[in-house]
């Protein structure tokens, strides 16, 4: 559940830096509560009722461990063994409820009474929103009004579990401008509200704390292929926005250096066109108080990000996704809106699981591995299930 001392990797450093990346920047207003939350999360780390309490949630509300499923229809296709970790079978239909119910129950401990987030596909949302109701949280999901238009069900979801959707209109009305509006609440109300992030973006310790929290992830994979094939993978395959299932499958593999990390990002509609591909396409920079890539303009002004995939449609990366591609530990590639969508349909098709068009990314990028050994194995984060994307597909569909 949690990253033991000397396991995978000793950073973020004190300061809360993967290598160059992350840290705090941050106005001086919000020092106080990230403070408080770096000291509790320390703390809690340690507390035997905190982890029992949260492993009996994980498994008997959320539904954990999560399948390994081996994809037969797709191994024949692509020429190597395919398993599938099944995090849309989850309560709430993605691994988002993984760090939901971490965070909520943090948020628990410490007393507050209030929880806000931001959303982009929705499921974030909709798992904030379940586990503010499990505990009795008032709620406030802010939401971008071009999210709100293309994830109706989602919002539905949200408000029936008794959240309040918070339209953003503001900047390009996604993602990024919800996390604003987000931190913006946040300065208001620190006494009382907790800012329940979503991916492993902000500052310090929101990239730790949610990849510990999704590293579950992962250590389930980990003990899954190896009962099943007696082996490791020699691929760790994972859409990556902000990267929170990337990472939760990635880091507790990291020191098995044959296992490749490939991070699939959205390509959008052309690397030179518009994208959400900011490891592969962008810069160094600041965004959402922390250091990492970022699609930026010539100016450093961040660049409006696209995805047919609204959970993937955020310019930034999470820092220790930055410091995987510095180091060379990962490697990061994008899948374009016309390859994830003909993903979607091939999962649906072959295999009969309807994927989120985030995790569709992952699946198109399969046809493209050549592998290094016959019998090669992957595995594929299946990070969440596509209902919430009908109209999306709806609309593609009337446009061809």
């Amino acid at each position: 559940m949690f990253a033991e001392q000397g396991e995978a990797m000793t950073i973020p450093d004190k300061k809360g830096y993967f290598g160059q990346f992350g840290g705090r920047f941050i106005p001086e207003t919000l020092s106080c509560c990230v403070d408080e939350l770096n000291e509790a999360y320390r703390e809690i780390k340690k507390n035997k009722e905190f982890r029992g309490e949260l492993k009996n949630l994980l498994h008997t509300f959320a539904g954990r461990p999560t399948p390994l499923y081996f994809a037969g229809k797709l191994s024949r296709l692509f020429g190597i063994k395919v398993y599938l970790k099944r995090e849309d079978l989850l309560h709430t239909g993605a691994h988002k409820i993984n760090n939901a119910l971490s965070q909520a129950l943090l948020a628990k401990y410490m007393g507050k009474k209030r929880i806000i987030a931001e959303t982009g596909a929705g499921q974030h949302g909709v798992a904030v929103a379940t586990v503010a109701a499990l505990f009795g949280f008032k709620c406030d999901i802010f939401m971008g009004e071009e999210d709100i238009r293309r994830q109706k069900v989602n919002v539905s979801r949200m408000r029936i579990l008794g959240a309040r959707v918070v339209p953003v209109s503001s900047g390009t009305r996604t993602l990024k401008d919800a996390c604003s509006e987000a931190m913006r609440d946040w300065v208001t109300r620190v006494k009382d509200t907790y800012y329940l992030v979503g991916s492993t973006f902000g500052p310090h310790p929101y990239p730790l704390l949610v990849r510990d929290f999704q590293s579950v992830i992962g250590k389930e994979a980990r003990k899954q292929i190896l009962r099943e094939t007696g082996r490791l993978p020699e691929y760790l395959i994972a859409c990556v926005g902000g990267g929170s299932n990337a990472i939760g499958l990635f880091h507790p593999f990291f020191k098995d250096k044959k296992v490749e990390f490939i991070g699939v990002e959205a390509g959008g509609l052309g690397i030179r066109r518009e994208n959400s591909a900011s490891l592969v396409a962008g810069h160094v920079g600041v965004l959402h108080g922390t250091k990492t890539y970022v699609l930026q303009d010539k100016f450093g002004q961040v660049k409006n990000a696209h995805s047919v995939a609204p959970g993937l449609d955020y310019p930034g990366v999470g820092p220790e996704h930055a410091h995987y591609a510095k180091s060379g530990r990962a490697r990061y590639v994008a899948v374009l809106d016309r390859e994830a969508l003909e993903g979607f349909s091939l999962l649906s098709r072959q295999e009969g699981i309807i994927p989120a068009l985030e995790s569709a990314h992952a699946i198109a990028y399969l046809k493209k591995i050549k592998p290094r050994r016959k019998n090669a194995v992957a595995v594929v984060c299946l990070s969440g299930r596509g209902d919430k994307d009908l109209d999306i597909l709806q609309e593609y569909e009337h446009d061809d």
